[in-house]
């Protein structure tokens, strides 16, 4: 998830802290790796929020999304996962719509356990999805992990947007504004909120014990985007297809430290590689 907030004070985490949101962060990865599994045509996005809901809970963990208040204009999140379909940007419903060939689905999970939050994303293809769609996810991931390279003390939050904006834009495809990432903790948002754009060297200078949502989303076609009328669900403005990646990382040491992997999802897609289509090379 990802919302513009207020200017809210920067909480810096002990390595105890840190620990323990590394430990929700992989609940949320152990998550994604079970929907993976589970994922492919035919399957809709209301049974795979039931499973997750259910092994969230199973291993002690809260569903962190479901009936979080995102606005007076908002009711209550509904569901466990966010599942952001094709054209959906973020904060997509569960629906009993089953997945199709040639689909992509975002999947954003939060998770809070013994009082700290993790929560990260991957954006799934499904059975024969288009080339050039796969460039998007394939570009989007590689836009996280050069964001992520830029997470180190001495720099700034817009030297993470600046690498972010300069890949995707480089290689055709546009930065979403309207949404960011952000600190995570105690809180499943916290400042300081994080664009997929910027200046380098602008911005919020990083500190030791900063621990960080990053989350590119980033679009096919033009940047506009819109939010329908369930009040949650976010579209991009030209109906054309959007990706979304997100890790949880803190600054240890002065360097960037992954708290989430993507290895349970990529080990269940290795199994399920029949059904999912592999990245664009």
């Amino acid at each position: 998830m990802g919302f513009n907030k207020e200017k809210l004070p920067i909480f810096y985490k002990t390595k105890d802290e840190i620990e323990a949101i590394r430990e929700s962060s992989l609940l949320v990865s152990k998550t994604l790796g079970l929907v993976a599994s589970h994922i492919r045509a035919g399957v809709t996005t209301a049974y795979l929020d039931k499973i997750a809901e259910e092994f969230i809970r199973d291993n002690k963990g809260v569903p962190a999304f479901k009936g979080y208040e995102g606005g007076p204009d908002s009711p209550p999140f509904p569901a466990t996962l966010c599942m952001s379909l094709n054209e959906q940007v973020v904060h997509g419903f569960p629906n009993d719509r089953e997945l199709q060939d040639g689909d992509i689905l975002s999947v954003d999970c939060g998770v809070v356990k013994n009082g700290f939050y993790g929560d990260h994303a991957y954006t799934f293809p499904i059975g024969q999805v288009r080339a050039d769609v796969l460039k998007l996810l394939k570009v989007t991931k590689e836009c996280l992990y050069l964001g992520i390279e830029q997470a180190a003390v001495g720099k700034r939050i817009g030297d993470i947007g600046f690498a972010i904006q300069q890949h995707a834009e480089k290689n055709g495809f546009t930065i979403v504004r309207e949404l960011v990432g952000h600190g995570v903790g105690k809180m499943l948002h916290e400042a300081p909120e994080l664009p997929n754009y910027g200046k380098r060297g602008k911005g919020t200078q990083l500190q030791n014990g900063l621990v960080l949502a990053i989350e590119p989303m980033i679009n096919f076609g033009k940047k506009d985007v819109k939010q329908l009328a369930d009040g949650w669900t976010i579209v991009t403005a030209d109906g054309k297809p959007s990706a979304h990646f997100e890790h949880d990382v803190a600054i240890i040491n002065g360097k960037p430290v992954i708290l989430s992997t993507f290895d349970y999802v990529e080990e269940a897609l290795a199994k399920n590689k029949n059904i999912l289509q592999p990245e664009a090379q």
